[in-house]
């Protein structure tokens, strides 16, 4: 990649010149109608890349070549209508007056991949302005998509944002993409984004897209439920110096800087980033976790110890009810539970809260010609944050290194980009990523002090081994001793329980956080990526696209086609895929292209389009996605615009669910792109508890009453109808409603089920062993390998989903100190019955609104935003932890004000005004009040 920098950079350097001569200059002046200059406005030429923004005084230069004839120049400023003016030649006094415009002139790109009116896009669509973006109050951008219609936020702590439509949301997000400069900003070893870590820095972004619902006729397989575009902004088109720093509670620290300048005519380069570091806040949540994660959970506060959501290392252990099954303890705890206490979060990060990112993003571009740019640029982005999926991930120092080589003109491109991720330095002697279950689970496992040797396995006791033996002696004597007293059976089980886990605490303590002790194991254990014995994370995967596209205009219709390829070469030295250390990263690829046709009719009233795409997959195979639509608009001026569209889309599987590996204890994670899986279904583990002889071979049919198969993974596809409405009323009053309904099949859910590593079902004599640790440790109690786990997978359902929903937005304009908006938010999984054991992971909320105010006062200087948002409780499930996430209100304001002759905006800004206490995925954080004070000098 390097050698094709080099060489796009020498290309540039010689063809810069060659053009240079022969441009003449347009000069004036932008104004409101009342006469008020308008600074940053952006002036170019319509079908190049020369231009230019006005400075303080609403003036402007650009140059272009009339060698060809008459040139169109192209006037816009957010909030006012574009103007298209038709130049002849050089002119030193030109004067542009912009009006204000109606929502519906905005332009949109990502829809269909070409600039349409936003009025006649096909399908749902949300365009946040610069000036709206900078409204955003969360410490991250997506984080302040909630506000906008039908838009949900999972949040996995401050930094650690995703985002989804249409339903299926979680801290993942896989059934949508997200790009940047349409740049994929996926980490690839986790299928996910870190909110906007790899995005484009907030002050260099000039606009963000959202497109609801199916979009892989464009952009491919996970194009599922959405696609979220960040445009970055232009420096030939917007020079300037621009910084920002913002300070406020739990010690946030943010600056921003963004610094765009023109080299002559033909070259121009930007460099954007900035820095933001605060304590983040930490999960507490104590609720017992969901039988279905922990079948054998006791209830919270019981004292046999229950496994709780926002503890780690609470292991559980099942006493046999067999005399000749190691372990066995007698007939008092027979097929009881009893867990360990655990750690905290607090206690795990050992105090260390702060979350932080860091980006650098530095651009370089030269005119080819006025109609042919070519682009170099790379990113740099570090955080340390903790994310959520199959445990809480304590990501420390990491991030990625993302380059672009781009060639592009007015309706073509051809672009070329590689990711590359990582998890902190490689070496064991610093800090890196660590599983803060994994953390858990091994301080409970390291060696007890005393030296005692475990009979049965030969190896020193552990700290978690000391403790159960402690409990069991100590809950038979204190079970006698108060039946003895004259207790009932149960009140003294619950005596004997209390007993037992004050004598285990305190003649078998565990490591104690704060302690040398704890100290010590705690970084080694944080330290060590050994499958088994350590909690470090490794990421180390790489992702490679190319893609081209090309638009065809006549008079009959426009034809647009395109191509991608992408490559994935994933990396984990064992720590996260079935990749082994140091060894080879596992190779995974798709390629596909696409092909759009677009027709207008009735006096351009009527716009029709069909789209098309064909992929292909390693290991899935073709897939087709077409996607067919209409428009029609009313009046003159089209302000009211009927839509209906049909299409179909494909999810692949995330590089997770195809080659994961990872043991959380409770269960194994494993891929599934192979031969399948045969088992049993996780029920039957309860029932060998009670009755292990249904292993007997006289009993084999019950038995085969729990037999589960999943074959390996497809595609997953969904069919979806949309019908909308989107109308400009007497330029006041906005409105956007739309309907649509899902169909999926294939639909890829996860499933636990009890079965052999290697995908075999297990033997009755495999069951009878693997039973004897509750199939959740990788080993027997003599030490022995046990291939007999609970498995989890990604599995395809075998029924039809079904799922529908509705968006409203309102917006009034009584003056511009004041629009009144609100969107109101519909979602439902209209199928309800799951297979035992399948999740379907919708975690959306039935009901959502936002109601808002916003305006500009005293010339422009004076700006404000308030936000009040709602939404319904609702079931979140996941791999993690799996409840309910109650009703949440909040209420988020910011304000600012110009101090125009220092360039200067003093800005102070609020999320969660009121801190009601909320969180967004059920075993993350609760978020209270975020506030801050800042300082935004901007110069042209």
């Amino acid at each position: 990649m390097r050698s094709v920098y080099v060489f796009f950079i020498l290309c540039f350097c010689l063809s810069a010149s060659s053009y240079a001569q022969g441009l003449q200059a347009v000069s004036g002046t932008v104004q409101t109608e009342a006469g008020a200059p308008l600074p940053g406005a952006t002036v170019f030429f319509k079908g190049t890349y020369t231009g230019s923004s006005t400075n303080e005084e609403g003036q402007f230069e650009v140059k272009g070549d009339f060698s060809k004839g008459v040139l169109t120049l192209s006037v816009s400023f957010i909030g006012y209508e574009t103007q298209e003016l038709p130049i002849a030649g050089p002119d030193n006094a030109l004067v542009v007056t912009l009006r204000p415009s109606a929502m519906l002139d905005q332009v949109v790109v990502a829809a269909s991949r070409v600039e349409e009116n936003i009025g006649q896009v096909p399908v749902t669509v949300e365009k946040l302005d610069q000036r709206q973006v900078e409204q955003i109050t969360t410490p991250d951008l997506v984080a302040g998509l909630a506000r906008f219609k039908a838009i949900d936020v999972s949040s996995s702590s401050m930094l650690a944002a995703s985002f989804s439509t249409r339903g299926f949301n979680s801290s993942r997000s896989e059934r949508i993409i997200q790009l940047a400069d349409y740049m994929d900003t996926q980490i690839p070893s986790i299928s996910s984004n870190f909110g906007n870590l790899l995005g484009v820095p907030v002050l260099d972004v000039a606009s963000v897209e959202v497109v609801h619902g199916p979009a892989s006729a464009l952009y491919g397989a996970n194009a599922f439920n959405g696609v979220l575009l960040t445009n970055s902004k232009d420096p030939f088109r917007d020079p300037g110096l621009t910084l920002r720093v913002r300070a406020g509670n739990r010690s946030m620290l943010d600056g921003q800087f963004r610094y765009a300048q023109k080299i002559g005519e033909r070259m121009a380069f930007k460099i954007s980033g900035g820095a933001m570091r605060a304590n983040d806040f930490v999960a507490t949540n104590f609720d017992a976790t969901s039988p279905f994660i922990e079948p054998a959970n006791n209830p919270a506060g019981s004292n046999l110890g229950y496994d709780a959501v926002s503890r780690y290392g609470d292991i559980g252990n099942t006493f046999p009810a067999s005399p000749t099954t190691q372990g066995y303890a007698g007939p008092l705890l027979a097929n009881k539970t009893v867990f360990l206490p655990g750690y905290t979060e607090r206690q795990l990060v050992a105090g260390d809260s702060t979350t932080h990112s860091y980006k650098l993003a530095p651009s370089f571009s030269v005119l080819v010609t006025n109609r042919i740019k070519a682009t170099v640029d790379y990113r740099y982005t570090n955080g340390t944050t903790t994310y959520q999926s199959a445990s809480r991930y304590r990501f420390i120092n990491s991030g990625a290194h993302q380059g672009r080589v781009q060639l592009e003109g007015s309706n073509w491109f051809l672009r070329a980009f590689t990711t590359h991720d990582y998890s902190g330095q490689r070496d064991p002697q610093t800090d890196g990523s660590y599983n803060l279950g994994f953390l858990g689970a091994f301080l409970q496992t390291q060696a007890a002090p005393g030296n005692a040797i475990n009979p049965n396995t030969g190896k020193p006791v552990t700290y978690a081994e000391r403790y159960f033996g402690t409990y069991a002696v100590a809950y038979n004597t204190a079970y006698t001793q108060a039946l003895g007293a004259g207790n009932s059976a149960a009140a003294a089980a619950d005596a004997a329980a209390l007993a037992a886990r004050n004598a285990a605490n305190t003649s078998a303590p565990l490591l104690k956080p704060g302690t040398p002790e704890f100290d010590a194991a705690r970084n080694k254990i944080i330290h060590d990526p050994t499958p088994g014995q350590g909690a470090r994370l490794i990421i180390r995967s790489i992702l490679n696209e190319g893609s081209g596209q090309y638009t065809f205009k006549n008079n009959f219709a426009d034809l647009t086609v395109g191509a991608a390829y992408r490559q994935f070469l994933l990396g984990s030295d064992g720590s996260l895929f079935e990749d082994t250390k140091d060894g080879d990263r596992i190779k995974n690829y798709e390629y596909g292209a696409y092909a759009q046709a677009t027709k207008t009719l009735l006096d351009d009233h009527l716009k029709l389009a069909a789209a098309g795409r064909i992929d292909n997959f390693k290991n899935f195979g073709t897939a087709f996605s077409p996607r067919a639509s209409a428009v029609y608009s009313l009046g003159a001026d089209k302000l009211q615009n009927f839509r209906v569209s049909y299409s179909r889309a494909f999810r692949a599987p995330t590089q997770n669910d195809q080659y994961i590996k990872l043991d959380v204890g409770r269960a194994l994670l494993l891929g599934n792109v192979r031969g399948g899986f045969q088992g049993y279904l996780p029920s039957l583990g309860g029932r060998l508890a009670t009755d292990p002889t249904i292993l007997a071979p006289t009993r084999a049919a019950e038995l085969a009453a729990y037999e589960y198969a999943a074959p390996a993974l497809k595609l997953e596809q969904v069919n979806s109808v949309e019908f909308g409405y989107r109308a400009q009323i007497a330029k006041k009053l906005y409105l956007d409603v739309d309907y649509f309904y899902n169909v999926y099949n294939n639909f890829i859910a996860t499933q636990n089920f009890i079965g052999n590593v290697d995908g075999s079902r297990p033997t009755a004599t495999q069951l009878a062993t693997g039973g004897s640790v509750r199939f959740q440790s990788p080993t027997l109690l003599n030490g022995t390998v046990n291939n007999t786990r609970v498995i989890q997978i990604a599995a395809n359902v075998d029924q039809r989903v079904q799922s529908q929903g509705a968006g409203l937005t309102l917006s009034y304009a009584f003056a511009p100190a004041l629009t009144v908006s609100g969107n109101y938010s519909y979602n439902d999984l209209i199928t309800k019955a799951f297979k035992v054991g399948t999740q379907s992971f919708f975690n959306t909320p039935r009901h959502k609104y936002n109601l808002g105010l916003d305006g500009q006062a005293l010339n422009r200087t004076l700006s404000y935003n308030v936000n009040y948002r709602w939404v319904d409780s609702f079931l979140y499930e996941s791999t993690f932890a799996t409840g309910t996430v109650p009703t949440a209100h909040t209420v988020d304001a910011q304000v600012g004000y110009l101090i125009k002759p220092l360039h200067l905006t003093a800005q102070a800004g609020v999320t969660n005004l009121f801190d009601a206490q909320n969180f967004q995925v059920y075993g993350a954080p609760s978020y209270g009040r975020l506030g801050y004070f800042g300082l935004l000098f901007d110069i042209k």
